[in-house]
């Protein structure tokens, strides 16, 4: 009897990726659920406590499940979707094997960003319709007046770089004074660093921010 979970097997016959359908089980990479969990967190621009809070999953559970050190409950996986906003075949599926990137394109039109607020940030998501990107876009409006608001550090995987489009801001960071930025001005940073933004200027800030 096999122990692969039904909902998987139920997602692979979907995606073709059953015996009979041309391609065999056993040809096929396997399947790093955690991985895409945590890709797709990513691409959202979503710290572990912000996906935690939309999906109701506890932040213990999601690091757990992105670092493949369980695997998700048929609720688990609903809960993802539900919360993140996706359906079930983009979970679980693989990227092509040998498939060039260099012929991909996608245009955001002004204004039609995916929109993404949380209390101290405005986020509007670029390039949203690519999947596996290797750097996120996004424009951000600043509404912290003051670090206080900010319950913890913000932290996420990778590098980031900051250019402020309007207004002045204050650039904390963990390991040096805070910085005030102006329009023009631009950062360069590693963000698993705690970072945090916060207006100066009489109207909030407005960056755009690349993750990468």
């Amino acid at each position: 009897m096999s122990d692969e979970p039904f909902f998987l097997k139920e997602e692979k016959e979907k995606l073709g990726l059953q015996r009979g359908n041309g391609q065999t089980e056993a040809t096929l990479e396997p399947l790093q659920l955690g991985k895409r969990v945590k890709e797709i967190r990513l691409s959202q621009n979503l710290t572990l406590e912000e996906a935690s809070k939309l999906t109701g999953l506890a932040r213990s559970t999601l690091s757990k499940i992105e670092n493949e050190q369980i695997s998700p409950t048929f609720s688990a996986v609903n809960k993802l979707v539900k919360g993140l906003g996706i359906d079930i075949p983009q979970l679980f599926s693989q990227p092509r094997r040998g498939a060039g990137a260099g012929g991909r394109r996608d245009i955001t039109r002004g204004g039609e960003g995916l929109p993404h607020p949380t209390p101290t940030y405005e986020h509007e998501l670029l390039a949203t319709q690519l999947s596996t990107k290797k750097m996120i876009p996004y424009r951000t409006t600043v509404r912290a007046r003051t670090f206080d608001e900010y319950t913890d550090w913000v932290r996420h995987d990778g590098e980031e770089f900051l250019f402020v489009l309007r207004g002045s801001l204050l650039l904390y960071t963990e390991f040096y004074e805070p910085l005030e930025l102006f329009a023009g001005d631009s950062a360069y940073y590693d963000c698993e660093m705690g970072h945090a933004l916060v207006s100066t200027s009489e109207e909030d800030a407005e960056v755009i921010w690349v993750t990468a």
